[in-house]
């Protein structure tokens, strides 16, 4: 039986009563099998657990690793196993179900309470050096979201007459130490797609580490290892919303659409926009594998959403604008003319102190790198550059990348026809810059003109592009 392997991301499970129906049940199909389903923890666990994805605001894990009183975190953990015990009490409409649920919460909560203290006593000692182990209580914190939206969706959905099977990748009873590919081997050995829906964890534990090698996006890492070791027709990321032209927030429903068909390379483009459509690693597994990627709307049902493959675009056309917010690190150097080893330097600093570059441009004396991190670590990146180049001027400004993006900009005259658009919006660009490859181009922008630059772009490459269309449909 050819089968799929979904995910549904975390806000998308926190309204898992309203997806039983439409999306599980799968009232339009023969079957309501012949899928297998990833999830990740209800909406803002795994933010409560590690620390807030968006704001820092410490976790657990935060308030553990960096030494806060012991009721602090401790606290903290009470909080997030009230919560999730509120979460599936809304969701779970059997009261056997329900405290099914919450002794699976308490137990998982009580057994991790007791590594951290144990963890606890031998950091006092101060003869132990521990720094390592810190990797290996974020992976544990990590597992514990996901393990609990698995286990109430398969009780919630069991209720529903759906033969469910909750699959646990959380190495939560220790066992034997496993590759990420021998553990779901392991844990899908059994499993028969054709006759029953297995609710799988989008945490693995693995030797190397999922959370320590791919951070949050470790459960699509799961999503795509699946998907490959079962040799899926098809993968699907179910979202809250659609893969679009652009934000329709920001320029309006009526101005965006679908895109319907693109390619990784977008994908790859568009996760470097911090557009999330699927990890870099997870999106490289499917598409070294032939696997194709969907991307829906989980609350339109109906819609077929957006593929993304090895298509070649059948023409030139833009598929999305979207904009993210960077710091700039600029450093002029006069005497950087002709010498080598001023970038590997500075890359060598950015690399150490993980932050993540969005783009870049360098001409004779300067170089300029676009970055997307944390005002703490920028602040190291300073300390560490002006230390490594004393006689070098270095700034930093708050600007914003808008992106053009596209399978094939070729002829479009993106930069050409940008420039013009954001003239009459009355947007000056820093900079702007295009790749040979055609696939996407760069207006780098003051940042409190980022909404007006993408609205002025869209309406320019896309919209005005499209009208054509609606005129003849």
């Amino acid at each position: 039986m050819t089968h799929t392997v979904e995910k549904i991301g975390g806000t998308s499970m926190s309204r898992l009563v309203e997806l039983r129906d439409t999306l599980f049940l799968n009232r339009d199909a023969d079957t309501p099998y012949g899928r297998i389903f990833v999830v990740s923890a209800f909406g803002g666990i795994t933010d409560l657990l590690l620390e807030h994805k968006k704001t820092g605001t410490p976790g657990v894990y935060a308030l553990f690793r960096d030494g806060a009183e012991a009721g602090d975190w401790r606290a903290a953990l009470d909080a997030v196993a009230a919560t999730m015990i509120e979460t599936h009490s809304a969701i779970l409409t059997d009261e056997g179900d329900i405290q099914r649920a919450s002794a699976f919460v308490t137990d998982r909560v009580a057994g991790l309470r007791d590594c951290l203290d144990d963890f606890e006593r031998l950091r006092a000692h101060g003869h132990f050096r521990l720094d390592d182990q810190f990797k290996l209580v974020r992976e544990m914190l990590s597992g514990l979201g996901e393990a609990h939206s698995a286990f109430v969706a398969s009780l919630y959905l069991g209720d529903a007459g759906l033969s469910t099977r909750f699959v646990d990748l959380s190495g939560w009873d220790n066992g034997p130490d496993l590759t990420l590919d021998q553990r779901i081997q392991a844990a899908l050995s059994g499993v028969d797609p054709a006759r029953e829906l297995p609710i799988v964890t989008g945490y693995t534990k693995c030797r190397r580490g999922l959370m320590t090698e791919f951070d949050r996006g470790y459960s699509e890492v799961t999503f795509a290892k699946i998907a490959v070791h079962s040799a899926a027709s098809e993968a699907i990321i179910h979202k809250e919303f659609h893969l679009s032209s652009a934000d329709p927030k920001l320029v309006g429903t009526d101005a965006v659409h679908t895109i319907g068909h693109t390619n990784y390379d977008v994908a790859d483009q568009l996760s470097n926009m911090g557009m999330e459509a699927i990890h870099p690693k997870a999106a490289k597994m499917l598409r070294q594998a032939g696997i194709p990627l969907r991307v829906t709307n989980a609350f339109d049902h109906g819609n077929p959403g957006t593929v993304i493959d090895d298509t070649p675009a059948p023409a030139p056309r833009v598929d999305m604008v979207t904009g993210l917010n960077v710091q700039a690190l600029e450093l002029f150097e006069p005497d950087m003319v002709g010498v080598k080893g001023y970038d590997a330097a500075l890359l060598d600093i950015l690399t150490r102190h993980d932050v993540r570059i969005v783009a870049k441009t360098s001409n004779a004396n300067t170089i300029t790198h676009y970055v997307d991190s944390t005002p703490e670590r920028l602040a190291r990146v300073e300390q560490d550059i002006v230390a490594q180049f004393p006689g070098a001027n270095f700034s930093q400004s708050e600007l914003a990348v808008v992106a053009v993006i596209g399978r094939d900009l070729g002829g479009l005259r993106v930069l050409t026809r940008g420039l013009v658009a954001l003239e009459t919006a009355d947007v000056v660009p820093v900079a702007v810059q295009q790749t040979t490859r055609n696939v996407d181009a760069q207006f780098i922008v003051p940042r409190t003109d980022k909404d007006r630059a993408i609205t002025a772009l869209h309406e320019t490459l896309v919209e005005q592009a499209r009208a054509p269309l609606r005129r003849a449909a």
